[in-house]
């Protein structure tokens, strides 16, 4: 499914592009002299990267830098060109199809979602998503535009990115090819909401987060280092199938009281109506949370206790500096998420527990679509000319301790969050701030607004 060119550009060259490319994401339009200091590059390394991004059409002139600059001439200043292309981001959930339009410039063109019946035959999914794609871009002129597409599923993949390992999905990629073209991506639709939130939402700005989806099924992601982490085999992100109960009920996964048979939308409404509670769906418990049940109340804090001692697990573990709840049951809001912030507190080591800050999601259902936005773009700032990346060599000789100690590209600095002055995401519970870090080479402008889903039925995931 990836398309190349032959020409090869080098990992060191493909860094300097991402870098200088996420400046102009996060800043907006910038002369040579301010690029330069931010991004840390050489005064010829920046001359020849900017020289390629010209002749590739990624970056054009702007207006003028307007402000006095005593004599001569007004320094030039450079920008994302908006003409460039736009990338699409599919989510097929359980229940619905969400769609988002990103351009190359990370300006969000529009986001749509409908539901569907479950079980829904993927020929007619993926027609579904084309229909919505349509409705937000118009005709087929968009398909000229088209430099990627990212699309998220439900369940692990065993094989690439692009499906083609995995005998369930090598149809849908194949089928996703002849209706969008362009090189179509797959990932996991949690994991890659993950990365929408660590990119546009919660947690922006924040190079290390733990994303936790709370809906018909529980799952995760984690980004590290600002970098979506798949594990071995694309299993990464499996939090509902942590055991929390030994004599639990049994779960779809084979084991026994996974953290998803306890917490998710199922498991949460089945334990309410067994405790005598009245509701047999979703909007049902959460009026009688409103009413202030003590059924429902109490039901919530035992399940909140439950995700936090497994968040503070996972916290010991990998070392997030934020954690973003989302899904559906996020949304009943201090009930669960207080019992969540009491646990997660308690279970922290102490070097970690007042630095972590505990957030809820902030960009809804049409998270999953905007993450695989955020794969393609990603993937390839130019999403034209890059191939698909190399095996990994072998290792040679052991390097000396003075080689281990020295900082690679990635100790360059790429700015700090800012530029055009958005509202930071405010966390709904949690304690203590996050430091400020330098954002990644994909992180969009801060000041992009939480996105409701339109032009299409509202969907549940």
């Amino acid at each position: 499914m990836r398309q190349s060119t032959p020409e090869v550009v080098l990992p060191a060259r493909r860094g300097h592009e991402q870098a200088v490319l996420g400046l102009l994401r996060a800043y907006g339009p910038l002369n040579r002299g301010e690029l330069s200091r931010r991004c840390g590059l050489s005064r010829t390394t920046l001359h020849d990267t900017l020289s390629g991004l010209l002749a590739a059409g990624a970056v054009v002139t702007a207006t003028p830098d307007e402000a006095p600059r005593g004599r001569g001439r007004p320094a030039e200043r450079l920008a994302l060109n908006p003409a460039a292309g736009q990338a699409l981001g599919i989510d097929f959930s359980r229940r619905a199809v969400y769609v988002a339009a990103v351009g190359v410039t990370y300006e969000i063109v529009g986001t749509a979602g409908e539901a569907h019946a479950p079980g829904l035959p993927w020929p007619d999914r993926v027609a579904l998503a084309e229909r919505l794609v349509r409705g937000l871009l118009g005709g087929g002129l968009w398909r000229r535009a088209l430099k990627g597409v990212g699309v998220g599923v439900v369940g692990p993949l065993t094989g690439a990115w692009d499906g083609s390992r995995d005998g369930a999905l090598s149809g849908v990629a194949a089928l996703l090819g002849e209706r969008f073209g362009g090189p179509v991506l797959l990932d996991n639709n949690t994991r890659l909401a993950a990365l929408a939130e660590s990119t546009w939402g919660a947690a922006a700005g924040d190079q290390d987060a733990l994303y936790l989806r709370l809906s018909y099924g529980v799952g995760g992601g984690v980004v590290a280092g600002g970098v979506l982490h798949r594990g071995a085999d694309g299993v990464s992100g499996e939090i509902g199938h942590v055991p929390v109960d030994p004599a639990g009920r049994p779960c779809e996964c084979g084991g026994t009281g996974c953290l998803e048979t306890v917490a998710s939308i199922r498991a949460v409404l089945d334990a309410y109506r067994a405790r005598g509670g009245r509701g047999d769906d979703l909007p049902a418990l959460k009026a009688a949370v409103e009413a202030r049940d003590p059924i429902a109340l109490g039901l919530l804090s035992e399940v909140g206790g439950q995700i936090g001692r497994v968040l503070a697990a996972l916290s010991n573990a990998i070392g997030p500096r934020v954690i973003v709840v989302g899904g559906e049951l996020a949304e009943l809001g201090a009930p669960l998420l207080e019992p969540v912030r009491k646990a997660l507190d308690a279970g922290a080591v102490p070097i970690s527990r007042h630095r972590l800050t505990l957030r809820r999601a902030a960009l809804g259902g049409v998270a999953g679509a905007l993450g695989g936005v955020a794969l393609a773009l990603g993937e390839s700032p130019l999403l034209s000319r890059y191939p698909a990346p190399e095996p990994e060599p072998e290792p040679g000789p052991a390097a000396s301790p003075a080689d281990s100690r020295a900082g690679g590209p990635a100790d360059s600095p790429v700015g700090r969050r800012g530029g055009r002055g958005g509202p930071s995401p405010r966390p709904a519970v949690g304690w203590g701030a996050a430091q400020a870090r330098p954002r990644r080479p994909l992180t969009p402008l801060p000041s992009l607004p939480t996105l409701p889903v339109s032009r299409g039925r509202r969907a549940a995931s």
